[in-house]
Formats: structure tokens, sequence, C-alpha cells
């Protein structure tokens, strides 16, 4: 190391300002172009990537600058120097991985540029924020081994402590997991009309995520219902019908003689079948109890629609007969 002159200290700014200012200048406006480029391409995912690494790049090239500049007012390369050499590669791995934490955070931002179907995936908030954590850990990692630091007994005790936190969480990872096993599935997606086989829950899906589902219960009560509960039962999809069965009953006095009777229920059959909105292979229309003092007329059809609307009006119309 040598005292520094006046020229050293010019020469130093000199490198900093100039470098400064190509990256302001020169390098910045050349990866946005090539990024639009890609983008006009067809390649969005490598486009947002170039856009989000830039300001790890930047700070890398700026820090390049800070060495340069001091190497020359010091009069040693730095970047070979066994006392930095260390110290300056920690940085540019640190630059390295915060590159990669970047554009796994415009994406946990932004999920929609990184889907490929029509339907949000839940699964991708979730695996690009369990990335993010492996990426800060593969990076301590990489720049403790940098360091000759010892990690057995480091390691030992995250082992420990994940399985103190697996046993205290083990209520909230059966919700998530059961949140995995409906995106994976996809019994059901937002904007469905589900139903329990209970019937407790009926509603329609306003949200879905790893733990829990949102539903809007039918007198517009929102619930929250955990995921681990829908998995363990059956599940309607209502919205997914494609017909609709209609059931109900009606009550005939014994004051009618059977031949009237027969006569009715005959008649109910072919205006059913007769009905434009009705299913004609299946139609039930048959006496099934019989009480003292009247008799019960089972009438059982289908509509071919998921309208709730239609089918209460074909429902009338056959009352109506």
């Amino acid at each position: 190391v040598k005292m520094p002159t006046l020229t050293d200290w010019v020469a130093a700014v000199a490198v900093f300002i100039i470098g400064l200012g190509l990256i302001r200048w020169v390098v910045k406006p050349l990866l946005m172009k090539f990024a639009k480029s890609l983008d006009r391409r067809g390649h969005p995912i490598m486009s947002d990537i170039t856009k989000s690494v830039f300001p790890s790049l930047r700070n890398a090239l700026v820090f390049s600058l800070i060495v340069m500049s001091l190497s020359i007012i010091l009069g040693v390369i730095l970047f070979d120097n066994t006392r930095t050499k260390k110290f300056i590669d920690s940085f540019y791995i640190y630059f390295g991985f915060r590159a990669l934490y970047d554009v796994l955070g415009f994406y946990l931002k932004n999920p929609e540029r990184f889907e490929t179907g029509k339907d949000q995936d839940i699964l991708t908030p979730f695996f690009l924020r369990i990335s993010k954590v492996i990426v800060m850990v593969i990076a301590m990692f990489t720049i403790a081994s940098l360091w000759n630091f010892n990690l057995n007994g480091f390691l030992t005790a995250i082992g420990l402590t994940g399985v103190a936190l697996a046993f205290g969480i083990r209520d909230t990872l059966a919700h998530i997991f059961s949140g995995m096993s409906v995106a994976l599935d996809k019994p059901f997606q937002i904007g469905d009309w589900v139903m329990t086989g209970d019937e407790k829950i009926d509603g329609t899906v306003e949200d879905i995520n790893l733990r829990s589902t949102l539903i809007s219960s039918s007198d517009k009560g929102l619930v929250y219902v955990p995921n681990s509960y829908l998995v363990n039962r059956p599940i309607y999809n209502l919205t997914k019908r494609t017909q609709r069965k209609v059931e109900h009953y009606l009550y005939l006095s014994h004051a009618n003689d059977e031949a009237k009777m027969i006569d009715f229920i005959e008649t109910l059959r072919e205006q059913i079948a007769l009905h434009p909105m009705t299913e004609k292979k299946i139609i039930h229309v048959a006496m099934d109890e019989l009480h003292p003092g009247y008799c019960r007329i089972l009438l059982r059809y289908f509509v071919g629609t998921n309208d709730t609307e239609v089918v209460l009006q074909v429902r009338q119309d056959i009352l109506f007969v």
C-alpha cells in the first residue's frame, strides 16, 4: 500500500464517475431494450427475468467501480489481494443470489405473468415463497463455506428446531397440505357453487388459499372453511351440473276414485314430457304413499339446465297443469 497522490485521487474519481455514467446511460438502456425485444418476440418470462436482475447487476457494477477506485488509490489490485478477495467474492455471491431472489419476488407480486393456464394456481405463490427462503439459505451456506465456517453444529440446531416446529404447527401443516391437494385435484374453482355431503357448507367459492377456502353462503354470509375439512368430506360441485333434478309431491283425497287418480297421474306424466325444458328419459310420476284420507303422488324429473330461475319456472309450469 502506498500513499495516494493527487493523480491517483483524480483517476479514481474519474473511473467511478465514468463508470456510473456508463451504467446509467449505456448498460441500463441496452438491457431494457433487450427486455422489450424479448417481450415482443413472445418470451415474456425471459423479459421479466432481464428486468428483475438489473438492480442486482447495477449494484454489482457499482461495487466493482468502488473496488477499482480503491485499488487505484491504494495502489493494490484488491480483486487479487488475499486479504480482500474473500470479502469481494462474498459480495458477488450475494448479488448473484439477490438477483434470483428479486426474480422470484417479481413473480410473487405478479403471479399472472408466471401462469400458463387460464385459472390461477394457488400453489404458485406458495412455491415461490418457499423458493425465496431456499435461495436465502443457499446463499448463506455458500458465503459461509467461502469463509470456511464449520456448519455442523448449525445444521444440527436447524434440524432440531425444524422437528419442534413441525410438532407445534402440525394442524397448520395439515391445512396447508390439504390446500395443496385442493390445488392439484381442482375439485372446484373460484366462482363455483359447492356443497359438502353433510350439507353444512353450501355456497359460492370466493377465494382459495393454502390454509382455507372462503365461501359465500346462501344467506350471503362469508365462511372461512379449513381445507382439511373440505378434503375429508364429499364435495358436490353444483356448478358443473348440466341437469337439475326436480322432486316434489301432490296430495289427493280418497274422495277421488282410482280411475280418476290414474288418469290424473298419466296426464301429469304427459305434461312433464311435453314441456320443452324437461329431459324425456327419466320421468317418474306415481303414488308412493297411502295415508288415511289421502295419498301422496311423487313427481320426479330432470330439467336440462343449471339455472335455478329456469328450474323454478319449469316447476311452476308443471304445478299449474
